[in-house]
């Protein structure tokens, strides 16, 4: 696969402006991580309201629908060791994407690189449930949004 990765859409039109942000943000990411030589991908589902709704209902038992979900395919020390597989799923919300962006007030583009580069941490075995480490995901989904020129505007 040449891409890091691969995108999937359900119940929305396939678009290749999403797909253009979401390499460019794949790609930071496994640089980044120095993952780019692993032969390692990310799964990455492009939806809708009810579909994502469906999917945390089923898998959290959380009804409601939501931005973004991640499903790790392996934990934080184990990742290191992994080769030619999946890293794990994120599930996107476009519908939401295009809210937030507007109620956040900066562009669809940074609100999109946003969830992906947050699913991809999520993956990675970081969590924001404490503020220790809600500080470090932060600081490091903010450093690949710098280096794309995403920055918070």
């Amino acid at each position: 696969m040449d891409q890091n990765a691969q995108i999937v859409y359900e119940g929305i039109p396939e678009n290749s402006q999403y797909e253009e942000i979401i390499n460019k943000v794949v790609e930071e990411c496994f640089k980044t991580e120095k993952l780019l030589d692993k032969g390692i991908y990310v799964s990455i589902t492009l939806t809708n309201p009810e579909v994502i709704w469906d999917i945390n209902k089923t898998y959290r038992n959380v009804d409601r629908p939501t931005d973004v979900l991640s499903f790790p395919m392996f934990e934080k020390d184990e990742i290191d060791s992994i080769k030619n597989d999946v890293l794990g799923d994120i599930v996107i919300s476009i519908k939401q994407v295009e809210i937030q962006a507007q109620e956040y007030g900066h562009s669809f583009e940074r609100e999109l690189a946003y969830m992906v580069v947050h699913g991809f941490y999520h993956l990675m075995g970081y969590d924001h449930m404490e503020e220790a480490e809600k500080a470090q995901m932060r600081e490091k989904e903010e450093a690949v949004l710098s280096k794309i020129g995403l920055e918070r505007e």
